[in-house]
């Protein structure tokens, strides 16, 4: 790559530490550092929650499904955004309501102090381990496609989040979240109309579809003969199902503990299933135009799956010199919000869940704020290098497949814990022990499931898991009812408090008390600036004219934007003064 691609990549980098760095002030206690004192506004954290919501993943592995099975891999993100309506219906505001700061205090209030020291010790190692996996997959698509020296940038990649996520709190990851979005869309955009325009537009990538003889293997739904019975109806329903659970468990709750209240939880929700939608169109046009165009040059790559280059590759081919380094931005900073999100809420687990847990069983006394927000910091940074570490570890372990092989645990760990989360927001009269049995229901057919090819001789598909899965958790939830119910009135209350938080809305100003609204304005506003005059020097840059335009409109799209919220917030400051 070019010098030019590295200064793009270096300073975006550098950026990122100063934002975290900058949003240390909005921090003056535990409750800012951890939920943003839940003033929030509903773009901030509706951004946050859409980038919260995938990794590289989807420039890398899905590009690939879509390289090799055109659009199917669009119901992953149809069902995504799905299980984002849901959360704008009723949902998201429900989440906010609790008032809390973790899922596992959500699910102390609804099953009791058992079952929430036990979702909490699941939690901090599990999310570890996927942030961990993430990175490890960053730094070998980086070393395959770009050259780079995997460690190099599993530890790069890896201190940034840890630097501004210790230094700002929540604040520093919605903020840069944002700002990642903010690039991130314009830019993929851009990349699918400069890939639909090589191929003659929408009506010529059909042509050429139909003139290759893919119509069949582009089907969005496939019959299950083809590729070995994913893509089918079966297999759409088990992802829609999957990712309903995944969106709607108080498990995920945390996307809207830091909005002001449920009005804006539901605002939330609906820009980041906007996003979604719009994603899912525009990202898997280029892997699609790869296979239509060059497909033997990506496939003659020498990595393991060369369809998850297809992405990368038209991308580099397409865009002008300067823009290249932003896609590499884009694909480490669609890792980076997913990892500094699970990173802020394993550490508000360790504070809030499993540090008071010890304090209690030792009989010490808990620490005042200002300690606390040290110990919150200090958390951040030990959590941060183990993911660094274990991620370097598994690029060092002999044998191939640890990949799939953890993010196969993942899913199956994850669906039997979400089922009982789900249902318990509907159903009130249940036993203490309904969420341990509906977890046992679920985990019996996960570990058949995960042995499957060494009981069976083959694996299970995946909407078999899911399934399998779904139907014995339900059937330990629903069975659990026709046992005598809790006599415990602390059980009781715990359970009425519950249901009485959800449906009462939040009164901001009694509760929370002033907003910041045009700090938050402000300052995005100002960093989104200095993004769109970063990206304009890249006019000064050796390139054909129709390059130095595609610069241009991205420079002139975020500047829009950065400019919009700038006014508004000038504009806040002037209504307050008066």
């Amino acid at each position: 790559m070019a010098s030019v691609e590295y200064i793009v990549i270096i300073s975006y980098l550098i950026l990122l530490l100063a934002v975290g760095w900058y949003f240390k002030r909005f921090n003056k206690d535990t409750n800012d550092f951890l939920k943003g004192g839940c003033r929030g506004t509903w773009w901030l954290v509706g951004m946050s929650s859409f980038m919260s919501a995938f990794s590289a993943w989807t420039f890398t592995g899905a590009a690939g499904v879509a390289f090799e099975s055109g659009f199917s891999v669009m119901i992953i993100y149809f069902g995504n955004a799905l299980g984002f309506f849901i959360n704008f219906l009723f949902i998201g505001p429900w989440f906010r309501q609790l008032r809390v700061t973790t899922g596992p205090e959500v699910i102390r209030l609804r099953f009791g102090p058992a079952i929430q020291k036990f979702y909490a010790f699941m939690e901090v190692p599990t999310r570890i381990l996927y942030a961990a996996v993430h990175l490890y997959g960053l730094g070998i698509f980086c070393s395959a496609v770009f050259g780079y020296d995997i460690l190099l940038v599993i530890l790069i990649a890896g201190i940034v989040v840890v630097f501004y996520s210790t230094s700002g709190g929540r604040w520093a990851v919605m903020a840069t979240d944002f700002l990642q979005g903010l690039l991130l869309l314009p830019i993929t955009v851009i990349v699918a109309v400069l890939c639909l325009r090589e191929m003659g537009g929408v009506s010529g990538m059909f042509e050429l579809i139909e003139t290759q003889d893919l119509m069949g293997d582009f089907k969005l739904i496939n019959a299950p003969e083809q590729f070995a019975g994913s893509f089918t109806w079966g297999w759409a329903s088990a992802m829609v199902l999957k990712n309903f659970l995944s969106y709607n468990t108080v498990n995920v709750a945390y996307r809207y503990f830091s909005v002001k209240d449920g009005a804006a939880a539901k605002k939330a929700a609906l820009l980041s299933m906007i996003l979604m939608l719009s994603g899912a169109i525009f990202w898997f046009i280029p892997p699609v135009a790869a296979r239509l165009l060059m497909s033997e040059e990506v496939l003659s790559l020498a990595i393991s799956k060369p369809a998850e280059a297809s992405y990368a590759v038209i991308s580099m081919l397409l865009l002008p010199a300067g823009l290249t380094g932003m896609i590499v931005v884009a694909i480490l900073t669609a890792t980076m919000s997913s990892m500094d999100t699970g990173l802020n809420t394993n550490v508000a687990i360790l504070m809030r869940d499993i540090y008071p847990a010890f304090c209690r069983l030792f009989g010490v006394k808990e620490k005042d704020e200002a300690t606390l927000l040290r110990f919150g910091r200090i958390y951040t940074l030990f959590l941060g290098a183990a993911i660094i570490l274990l991620a370097m570890y598994f690029s060092k372990a002999e044998g191939k497949g640890i990949f799939d092989i953890m993010l196969d645990m993942g899913a199956l760990l994850a669906t039997p814990m979400a089922i009982p989360l789900v249902y318990g927001m509907f159903f009130r009269n249940t036993p203490q022990w309904t969420g341990f049995a509906c977890i046992i229901g679920g985990f019996i057919p996960s570990t058949i499931a995960f042995f499957s090819a060494g009981l069976f001789g083959e694996e299970w598909l995946f909407q078999t898991k899911v399934m399998a899965v779904f139907i014995g958790g339900s059937i330990g939830f629903f069975v659990s009812l026709a046992f005598p119910k809790s006599k415990s009135q602390e059980y009781l209350d715990s359970v009425n408090e519950f249901f009485r938080r959800m449906h009462t809305p939040v009164d901001f100003e009694k509760e929370i008390g002033e907003s910041n609204d045009q700090s938050q304005l402000g300052s995005i506003g100002k960093l989104a600036l200095a993004i769109a005059g970063f990206i304009a020097l890249l006019l000064f840059v050796p390139n054909p004219t129709e390059g130095r335009v595609t610069i241009l409109i991205l420079s002139i799209s975020i500047a829009t934007v950065g400019g919009l919220l700038t006014y508004m917030g000038r504009k806040a400051n002037r209504d307050i003064s008066k």
